[in-house]
């Protein structure tokens, strides 16, 4: 099996591994893939997965000698959204991908090696947090062969590093390393070769520390505010936080009997 889950408390490492074809999505991994982030969504004891390809790439994207295989637009229905004016599930249909169109209830931090382009880098974008090693690089290197970005790339990259940069990577599909990826917001760090897993569980581990609901409070407020207006969204805010407000105001005690002072976010 291509996918498998290694846990450790509240962390979950989701980790694609065909390193033979430097972990290029086949129709195989995409469901797996794709079951394994809703098992960890449903999971009452997960908190925070990361996601990472093994054996020195992320993911190379659609494999394409499958690609090849297929005849027709119809290769692509298993895919299709339904018709416009139709409900969308709540549970996304599953994309070539796999799961990038799922919106999860909890946070993904991508643990990146070697190349995440084409799909691969699509799956990097849907992701929360993007940990880079320094080797590492992003594209949309689907642009070599006409094969569009259908896995949320024209989505979120505009929306993670500005329409202007974002069509520059899409119309010339170029080679973005590490450096250049988090000084445009395409990653928030970078770490030397081979620590990118380590640093995205230990980044894990920090997150699953604090009061949960509060903390998935404001990421739904991150995520959903798209599109809105600012007081659209200032009251989406609101209605999604007022509850955590008196347990935050209960942790707050914490602080007059001495924890967190100076910003101290280990004893807490």
């Amino acid at each position: 099996m291509s996918i498998r889950v290694e846990k450790e408390g509240p962390i979950w490492t989701i980790i694609h591994s065909r390193p033979e074809a430097r972990n290029a999505m086949d129709p195989e991994s995409a469901v797996a893939l794709y079951d394994a982030f809703l098992k960890f969504d449903a999971d009452d004891d997960a908190k925070v997965a990361v996601f990472w390809g093994e054996g020195g790439a992320f993911c190379a994207g659609w494999d394409l000698k499958h690609a090849a295989s297929l005849s027709g637009a119809e290769a692509l229905d298993p895919f299709d959204f339904p018709n416009d004016g139709e409900p969308i599930p709540k549970i996304a249909n599953m994309a070539a991908m796999g799961p990038s169109r799922l919106e999860l209830s909890k946070p993904v931090i991508a643990a990146v090696a070697g190349p995440a382009v084409a799909g691969g880098m699509e799956l990097a974008l849907w992701c929360d947090i993007r940990v880079m090693e320094e080797t590492a690089f992003m594209g949309v290197y689907c642009r070599r062969w006409g094969i569009p970005l259908i896995d949320g790339g024209t989505v979120r990259l505009p929306r993670l590093v500005g329409e202007g940069r974002a069509m520059d990577l899409i119309l010339t599909g170029r080679r973005v390393d590490a450096e250049e990826a988090l000084k445009i917001g395409l990653c928030e760090y970078i770490v030397p070769e081979g620590d990118a897993r380590a640093m995205a569980e230990a980044l894990a581990y920090k997150i699953a520390r604090f009061p949960q609901s509060c903390m998935l409070a404001d990421r739904q407020s991150v995520r959903g505010q798209h599109g809105l207006s600012v007081q659209e969204a200032l009251r989406q805010e609101w209605r999604g936080s007022k509850a955590e407000v008196t347990k935050g105001i209960e942790g707050a005690a914490k602080f007059t009997s001495g924890k967190g002072r100076g910003g101290d976010f280990d004893d807490v």
